[in-house]
């Protein structure tokens, strides 16, 4: 399984941008997604976005639909999450995962994950 490592996560105000990035080490064998979840305290893991790793289409919740969007730099072996207009909902801790079943959003479906980075998003 590949190992995967979160950073770029911080503390921010409300309607300003992070980037995450998600390293990947060892080799992708037979990965068919890779996806960003995010958790709140309190609050069960959310699905955030996917990559459906063939074709590189994403797709995202409607929480964040027209404001996150994920990317992969294939050569530095990194998948990306861009956060832009950041809400006080969007605080939580994100993870990114790699399934060898799906690219959709059921976190039970992936294999791999990051240890995860924090993001708060302050008014």
């Amino acid at each position: 399984q590949p190992q995967l490592v979160e950073s770029g996560g911080g503390s921010v105000q409300v309607g300003d941008s992070l980037k995450l990035s998600c390293t990947i080490s060892g080799r992708l064998f037979s990965t068919l997604g890779m996806a960003w979840f995010r958790q709140a305290p309190g609050k069960e893991r959310e699905f955030v976005g996917s990559m459906y790793w063939l074709t590189g289409s994403t797709y995202y919740a409607d929480s964040v639909k027209g404001r996150f969007t994920i990317s992969r730099d294939n050569d530095k072996k990194t998948l990306y999450l861009q956060m832009n207009n950041l809400q006080l909902e969007d605080t939580g801790v994100y993870y990114c995962a790699e399934s060898r079943l799906t690219y959709q959003s059921n976190a039970d479906e992936y294999d791999s994950w990051g240890q995860g980075t924090q993001v708060t998003v302050f008014s």
